[in-house]
């Protein structure tokens, strides 16, 4: 017996008496916290009148108390053995930011998405979106009204940039110190379900950027509840999250509760891991496979289609394998290096990470593109001149429907010195071949806010730290980071509201000229995704993908059953004649965005290869 309890202590996400303020109704609310190294918790009740009420002990080193006279609103801190006032770790709402006190939420609202079970990971089109820049409100009811537009679009999901309560009112989220508060200026948790509800209504699937690797550096008292961070493993961050040392099933128990909070409280369909790399953890049992253990029994139990998508540069198929198979059971990742190597191509840059996707001689083959295209990761364990060292697996047998790709993304932008666009770099027909390769590839694909219409204002790095010392180390590390790659220029103050400001969208942009253009553009090519079957239907399997030398053209050819479409990359700037596998049979072209349209003959009567000219900087698609 004893045995089998320890086993079953193993698994901590036993939720039944859920962390925080838990609104009981009938003014009682209970209080459940995690001390283990304390000797006395009390609670201190800032309203409807101020007192302190001492919490009682439990297993584990926690403490809860139930307490009435406390409705939703009411304020209040917790203080570990007599010292000063701290805010609840798993506080929903810090209505005066991180150093002020935590709020009880009323859990209850009036949901309009019964209906709702969720999509198929398969059919999502991902719409990654800050939500302080993305309307002139920066609130989650600034970006209701914009909704119809990205179902007009024909996206299927958006993709909300890190919640959790951070410093002040400008952030990019990843400075975030209360998981579990959603940000005050937002709109607090309220607004957040106000929006789900609003995107369930209309179709849209909600993915929501969770941090769990670090929390951010101001505000952060987890510390002195208890030990949540090991200096056993440094990451770029600092100290990493304790998840394999002594104490860390309650720190497990933390995070996980967190997601479980944000699948069912707020009824979010998709959760995205922020750098999963850097959740350093050696147990036989690891944090994230405990993770996706539990959300695939919410999944059943949710009967809701819900996700786990990983961030990660390691280039290990295992952590997105089945958990039968030896992975890790996460759902999908981002796979940063389709960007990489479309983005070479498009621009021609060299620097950074952009180096291990030219070759020696500075020239960028398709070849890089070519294997994203096919298999998902480029690097499979060969030599990276960048890493000095071999990288990565082969994710050939991987699905389809395991990689989320993009062109642009928050990191990818606003981690250059200027926040500068690809819109602002490259041509237009540029960034109609880069939306082509991202929306028409058998992967996931994923838009940047504004990406659609060519947005040409920034998107900069901001924060609205109040600790001086704080504000200028992050000003000191931006400019160090961008010495060794920017040797011209200053760095915007992250700090300046300025700054801010100078990232928010430009809407109106939409209805004007080659904006407008675009739009259309991306518009098209989605509504190609969805009604045309070789399209729709996420294979690698069903597929061949082949660079055509010796100018850049790439081939891709995709079927499902009889039904086959062929296409033409040319990230050349002139028309190059190539030799292209067509089967037998008649094919009409329905797409060609050549800038007169005439890039190719409308209909090819094919007896097995043929002979076309692909236009410069342009896409050719003919279907059998």
């Amino acid at each position: 017996m004893r045995a089998r309890l320890r086993e079953q202590a193993y698994d901590v996400a036993d939720l039944s008496r859920p962390l925080g303020a838990t609104y009981l109704g009938d003014g009682r609310c209970n209080f459940h916290v995690w001390a283990p190294f304390a000797k006395q918790v009390e609670l201190r009740l800032l309203d409807p009148a101020e007192r302190v009420v001492e919490m009682h002990p439990q297993d584990q080193g926690y403490f809860q108390v139930a307490v009435a006279g406390v409705n939703p609103g009411a304020r209040y801190f917790y203080r570990l053995d007599g010292g000063p006032d701290r805010p609840d770790p798993a506080s929903r709402l810090q209505p005066e930011g991180v150093h002020g006190p935590s709020a009880v939420v009323d859990p209850a609202f009036e949901w309009n998405d019964g209906h709702w079970n969720g999509l198929p990971l398969q059919q999502y089109i991902l719409y990654e979106l800050h939500v302080g820049t993305f309307s002139e409100e920066g609130t989650f009811e600034g970006i209701i009204p914009h909704l119809d537009r990205l179902v007009d679009l024909g996206v299927t999901a958006i993709e909300l940039m890190p919640l959790a309560q951070f410093p002040g009112t400008r952030n990019w989220g990843y400075d975030g110190a209360y998981p579990f508060a959603i940000q005050n200026s937002y709109g607090g948790p309220q607004g957040l379900k106000t929006l789900v509800n609003a995107c369930h209504q209309r179709g849209l699937a909600v993915c929501v950027d969770v941090v769990y690797n670090h929390l951010g550096p101001e505000g952060n008292y987890l510390s002195e509840f208890g030990p949540y961070f090991t200096d056993r493993y440094k990451t770029l961050w600092g100290s990493a999250v304790n998840y394999d040392g002594p104490y860390s099933d309650d720190v497990r128990r933390y995070f996980i509760e967190h997601a479980v909070y944000m699948l069912r409280d707020c009824h979010v369909d998709m959760l995205r891991l922020d750098a999963v790399d850097a959740i350093l953890d050696y147990s036989a049992r690891p944090f994230l496979e405990e993770l996706a253990t539990v959300i695939d029994r919410e999944r059943a139990w949710l009967n809701r289609q819900v996700y786990l998508i990983a961030e990660t540069s390691t280039n290990d198929p295992r952590l997105v394998q089945p958990l039968e198979m030896g992975g890790t059971g996460l759902d999908g990742q981002w796979n940063d290096e389709f960007h990489h190597a479309l983005h070479t191509l498009l621009t021609g840059e060299r620097m950074q990470y952009y180096a291990d996707y030219v070759d020696p001689d500075g020239s960028a083959p398709l070849w890089y593109l070519a294997k994203a295209m096919r298999e998902g990761y480029i690097y499979t364990g060969q030599f990276s001149r960048r890493m000095h060292r071999r990288h990565g697996r082969s994710s050939r047998e991987l699905p389809s429907h395991r990689f989320v790709v993009f062109a642009q993304n928050h990191d990818h932008v606003g981690n250059r010195m200027m926040g500068d666009r690809l819109s602002t770099l490259v041509s237009l027909q540029r960034l109609k071949l880069a939306a082509a390769a991202v929306l028409l590839s058998p992967y996931i694909p994923l838009l940047f806010m504004g990406e659609e219409y060519g947005e040409t204002n920034p998107f900069l790095y901001f924060v609205s730290h109040t600790d001086p010392d704080l504000v200028e180390a992050v000003r000191r590390g931006r400019r160090e980071e961008f010495a060794e790659f920017h040797t011209e220029g200053e760095a915007p103050d992250p700090q300046a509201e300025e700054t801010f400001n100078r990232s928010k969208l430009n809407h109106a942009l939409v209805e004007q000229g080659w904006h407008r253009e675009l739009y259309d553009f991306h518009k098209e090519l989605i509504r190609l995704r969805k009604t045309i079957s070789p399209l729709r239907f996420l294979s690698k399997d069903h597929m061949d993908v082949e660079p055509l030398g010796p100018g850049r053209v790439l081939y891709m050819r995709r079927w499902f059953g009889d039904d086959q479409v062929m296409l033409l990359f040319n990230f050349d700037e002139q028309p190059l004649k190539v030799k292209a596998l067509m089967p037998d049979g008649w094919w009409r072209k329905i797409l060609d965005t050549s800038p007169n349209g005439n890039g190719g003959p409308d209909e090819v009567e094919s007896r097995g290869m043929v002979e076309l000219i692909a236009p410069a900087t342009s896409v050719l698609l003919y279907r059998r």
